[in-house]
């Protein structure tokens, strides 16, 4: 993924958290990214279900907590 591209998910992203950032999708869903290793990524319900993933299994728990802790910040 292009470095500018990478910049543009950042600064359209709700909140960014260890390097993760967290966004809104067009349907609405809990887009996730790596900004260091784009490759992982994951999207999620507004409940913070997984939908789908590139992550591990521990890496993918760690984001699923950062977004229960914080989805306050991603609702409208």
């Amino acid at each position: 993924m292009p470095q500018d591209e990478i910049e543009k998910i950042a600064a359209e992203a709700k909140f960014i958290i260890a390097g993760y950032s967290f966004s809104l999708n067009e349907e609405n869903q809990i887009r996730v990214l790596n900004l260091e290793n784009p490759t992982e990524a994951a999207v999620l319900t507004k409940d913070g279900n997984l939908l789908e993933t590139t992550m591990d299994d521990a890496k993918l728990a760690l984001v699923q907590s950062y977004y229960l802790k914080n989805k306050e910040f991603i609702e409208e």
